[in-house]
């Protein structure tokens, strides 16, 4: 397994959702602690890492937190009724099993719903919403379910497991964005950059780019890139024209997102990053996109304004428990973002 794999892996089984992401920075310092001179926490829980060097300073920023649940209350019969944090389609997270993030310690649960047996025909054809859904961890009452330190406000996450696909493929949970995570990680690995280099773990990007926002506001970098995952068009059901993108094809440069309401990312950062991968023979996709947007929206409206750009990693299936990438497409955007953190200083001057 390369090294790539093992972080992957063990940053998709781990759980963090929006509002909750403690564990998963706790890995992420532990990961990250001997190639940057101090870390530390800001007052949203952003893990702002720090390498000390020369201007123009560069922010990689990526996104820790996964979407999930959190429990709304507990009825009399120790049921749990819960809200989505973040962006769910109803029907992925039915008869799902999941992990209820108790004060007792975790505890597993499964979404349950009326078995087809019992439905009426009408039933059968209505799709079933989240919010007739709910939580059965087995409590015969609600005291019980007390006991054990369920209230309102408990995370609850999705529990799914990392798995090797044929070839280089992987799937599992939170590839969006524990992908971008390892990218940072190992592009800080491989860089001789002489840039001071700011690796932002930002929260609740799922929930509205939260912490990218304060953590760019009090960093200020000349020059920012966040890491996420793109939507790829390459399998049954999605057309061509609603994405070029494929796994496998190299590292994904977003030129738009969100119909230009996200980034516009402007021609100077296009350039440099492009650049970068002609010079080093690293395959890009350029990506312009309907839909979606990540961190590097609220990083690039911070203050006066920062150059900011977004290197993605081509991921099927993403807000759904069986994520699909190709390890091959992590490691040449991690290649890709080291050398650009090598070569910001032809591209941006530190009066600008």
């Amino acid at each position: 397994m390369s090294e790539i794999e093992r972080l992957l892996e063990r940053l998709s089984n781990a759980h963090g959702i929006s509002g909750r992401e403690g564990s998963i920075q706790d890995l992420i310092r532990e990961e990250i602690a001997p190639y940057v001179d101090e870390m530390r926490t800001d007052s949203l829980g952003n893990l702002v890492a720090t390498r000390k060097g020369e201007r123009p300073s560069v922010m990689i920023a990526a996104h820790v937190d996964e979407i999930g649940l959190m429990a709304k209350y507990v009825d009399e019969k120790g049921f749990l009724r819960f809200v989505t944090i973040g962006g769910w389609f109803d029907q992925t997270l039915l008869n799902q099993r999941v992990v209820v993030h108790a004060d007792s310690g975790p505890i597993y649960g499964v979404i349950g719903s009326k078995p087809p047996h019992v439905m009426k025909p009408d039933d059968k054809k209505k799709p079933i919403e989240i919010k007739e859904m709910f939580v059965d961890v087995g409590c015969a009452d609600q005291d019980e379910a007390k006991s054990l330190g369920i209230k309102a406000g408990t995370p609850i996450s999705i529990d799914r497991t990392f798995a090797r696909l044929a070839g280089d493929r992987v799937t599992g949970k939170a590839f969006d964005n524990r992908a971008g995570v390892v990218v940072m990680i190992e592009a800080l690995k491989r860089t001789r950059s002489k840039s001071t280099i700011y690796a932002v773990g930002t929260v609740q990007e799922e929930v509205g780019l939260k912490g990218a926002r304060t953590s760019a506001f009090g960093l200020s970098p000349d020059v920012a890139l966040a890491t996420d995952v793109a939507i790829p068009g390459d399998h049954p059901g999605i057309d061509k024209k609603d994405s070029s993108l494929e796994i496998g094809k190299g590292p994904v440069v977003i030129i738009a997102d969100a119909s230009g309401r996200g980034i516009i990312t402007t021609e100077k950062v296009v350039s440099w990053l492009a650049e970068t991968a002609e010079e080093f023979e690293i395959p890009v996709q350029m990506e312009v996109s309907g839909g979606g947007t990540t961190d590097a929206t609220a990083i690039q409206l911070t203050r006066e304004g920062i150059h900011t750009g977004v290197i993605s990693v081509a991921t099927r299936y993403i807000h759904s428990p069986v994520e699909v990438l190709s390890i091959k497409d992590v490691d040449a955007s991690a290649e890709l973002i080291a050398r650009a953190l090598e070569t910001v200083s032809r591209h941006f001057k530190t009066d600008e």
